[in-house]
């Protein structure tokens, strides 16, 4: 799909940092998988040159890197005194551009380096003077703009804990993440745009005040020009005035702010990391992998609700401009949102493999109809990306690559992703993350190349979670990824590591069909009908039933003026033979109106298996996670009539 060229290759921030590791321990691995190699078997070494190399501190400032090689409770970099958001506002200069914040309505702010480093110090000042300590929590019930970026690097100069949600979150799912946490401050916003609408919000913040006890103060933002939120301290008087920056430098793994998993089932699970896990781990990440420089402008469609948010503030690192876009997608299609990536400059644009599929089926020529000059690299995240996905974007966009990556809200970064050194492949992810020993292993525990395994990491990982909200005894913490690998991360997908070190992502391993005893991946049967000009979107699931038997049902999306015909399904199941295997064709294929998704835009997969298999829909799911829950409600029937059918 891309090759880069020798002298392309020279002029990224892996290669520098490449030839400094050789250099400084005697080493060749100006190639990145044996830079990769190097890294994981020395990784101590790894994570002193990022220190170093990337001028996070002074490298006598800790006394060791790690203490020990175990999983969990390593302890990194003690003794070192850190701020993430003190190093995060020493990276770009004064009149350079932070933040630039744009909308559906076509509306577009800037925000200086200088302006940033002012409103944060004065955000800060007011916390404060509001009685916010190390360790409290504030909270942020927030649309995606520059504002939000503030409160959260405000709270963080002072040593509190952040944690945000956006307002596309109805309010009780705030509540459900923000009232575990016990909050003493509210940050958030009259409304936000979305879908062409203005959505105030006022209301649903009186939920979440009134769900919120602990809060004891508001300070909100006006985006939609109303009255504002009623007894709030207005934004623009939090961050009035010159106040001097005064951070907090804790430790290194000090609590830095909590994301939550997706809560599918019964209360969200608060993830907590540390300020210092975050700061060298995105640090490695962006800066190597997404070759991130002062000049680029960074843009991931995203929410405050979802990891790749936190990545804005991470893009921040480089010392160039992180865009936040608020507003949907597609709204009304998916030219809007290649509309702000050519107005905004973007250079490294972020999305899902559902837009770009989307963005195809519209008929969108990306390089065509909008001035994508700036554009130098691509990526996806948040499900696998098909095979057409890759050749649209090598066809519609431009000779630019395009890095799928594999990661985790567990994490705050990824596992496997693109290198600017390595050519892509299609439907693959081209490497392994430096310092990042990822392994596909199989069920014996023994690690496998070229054929299917759990994704395991058997090495220690700084931006590990440092620990779960309310599990003091780490129970739920080890049952989410020791349990079955005692002292080796197994993070749920099923992966195939290659021979050239790329991996391939089939899906959640709770998920893996398993037919006949063959163990598949949903991506392969979603790459071959997804591509097809008649389907939007596609869902594959396989149950083993109570009779003994198994069913794996394909539900399709079909885009507007096609109908499932059994030529249709004929040709459907022709093109999962061709492109996968016979043993991937589905029993039945069955037209949906949609397919349901978590907020962050993963297929519920899961739930609906469960349901099929005879689980209740109140204990597989909470509605308020649904993107739609009507396309749930639609599968609950599809399962009750398949029981009754089965009890009869």
């Amino acid at each position: 799909m891309w090759q880069p060229t020798p002298e392309y290759a020279a002029t990224t921030n892996v290669y520098e940092f490449g030839q400094w590791i050789g250099h400084k321990h005697g080493v060749d691995v100006t190639d990145y998988n044996d830079f990769w190699a190097w890294s994981v078997e020395n990784i101590e070494d790894y994570w002193a040159g990022v220190w170093e190399f990337f001028k996070l501190g002074d490298p006598s400032a800790y006394t060791r890197v790690l203490d020990r090689h175990v999983m969990p409770g390593a302890k990194w970099f003690e003794g070192a005194k850190v701020n993430f958001a003190e190093f995060v506002l020493t990276r770009g200069a004064d009149d350079d551009i932070a933040l630039i914040t744009t909308g559906e309505q076509g509306d577009y702010a800037e925000l200086t380096w200088r302006e940033l480093r002012r409103q944060t110090a004065a955000f800060a000042h007011t916390l404060r003077e509001l009685g916010v300590q190390p360790k409290d929590v504030v909270v942020g019930y927030l649309p995606n703009i520059a504002e939000t970026i503030v409160a959260a690097l405000a709270t963080i100069s002072l040593g509190a804990i952040w944690s945000g949600v956006g307002q596309d979150y109805a309010p009780q799912a705030a509540v459900d993440r923000f009232a575990q946490l016990e909050p003493k401050v509210l940050v958030t916003a009259d409304g936000h745009w979305f879908a062409t609408k203005a959505r105030d919000q006022r209301d649903a913040v009186a939920t979440l005040r009134e769900g919120l006890p602990t809060v004891t103060n508001v300070i909100a933002i006006n985006r939609l020009g109303t009255d504002g939120v009623p007894d709030a301290i207005e934004y623009a008087d939090a961050v009035s005035g010159d106040h001097p920056w005064q951070p907090e430098l804790v430790d290194f793994d000090h609590p830095l702010w909590v994301l939550f998993s997706s809560g599918t089932t019964g209360l969200p699970k608060g993830i907590v990391h540390g300020h210092g896990g975050v700061m060298v781990v995105q640090v490695s990440l962006l800066m190597t992998n997404w070759d991130l420089k002062p000049a680029d402008r960074f843009m991931w469609y995203t929410s405050p609700s979802w990891v790749m948010w936190n990545c804005l503030i991470g893009g921040l690192t480089a010392g160039g401009a992180s865009v936040c876009y608020d507003g949907a997608p597609m709204a009304p299609t998916a030219a809007a949102c290649w509309d702000v990536v050519s107005r905004c400059g973007v250079t490294i644009f972020g999305t899902s493999p559902g837009f770009l599929n989307a963005s195809q089926d519209q008929g969108i020529h990306p390089s065509k109809d909008f001035d994508l000059s700036a554009l130098r690299i691509m990526g996806v995240t948040g499900s696998p990306c098909p095979d057409h996905v890759f050749r649209y974007v090598r066809d519609e966009v431009g000779d630019i690559p395009l890095f799928s990556m594999s990661g985790g809200t567990d994490i705050a970064s990824a596992f496997a992703m693109g290198s600017p050194t390595l050519p892509v492949w299609s439907a693959e992810l081209p490497c392994r993350g430096l310092g990042v020993k990822v392994e596909a292993w199989d069920d014996d525990g023994k690690p496998v190349v070229n054929q299917v395994g759990e994704l395991v990491c058997t090495e220690p990982l700084p931006s590990m979670p440092i620990y779960f909200w309310n599990d003091p005894d780490g129970q739920k913490y080890h049952a989410a990824y020791f349990d079955v690998f005692p002292g080796v991360w197994r993070h749920g997908d099923w992966i195939t590591i290659t021979d050239r070190g790329s991996v391939l992502v089939h899906g959640r391993s709770d998920s893996t069909l398993n037919r006949h005893g063959v163990r598949m991946g949903s991506s392969d049967i979603y790459s071959a009908v997804e591509s097809m000009e008649e389907v939007g979107e596609a869902l594959v699931i396989g149950a083993e039933e109570r009779d003994g038997g198994y069913w794996m049902p394909l539900f399709v999306v079909l885009n507007p003026g096609f109908e499932l015909t059994d030529e249709l399904r004929d040709r459907m199941k022709s093109r999962i033979r061709e492109m996968a295997s016979p043993r991937h064709v589905p029993d039945e294929i069955i037209a949906v109106a949609g397919i349901p998704h978590t907020r962050t835009g993963k297929k519920l997969e899961v739930p609906i298996k469960r349901m099929i298999q005879g689980a209740d829909y109140e204990d597989v799911v909470n509605p308020d996670v649904i993107d739609v829950p009507e396309n749930m409600t639609t599968f609950r029937d599809i399962a009750s009539a398949r029981l009754a059918g089965k009890n009869a």
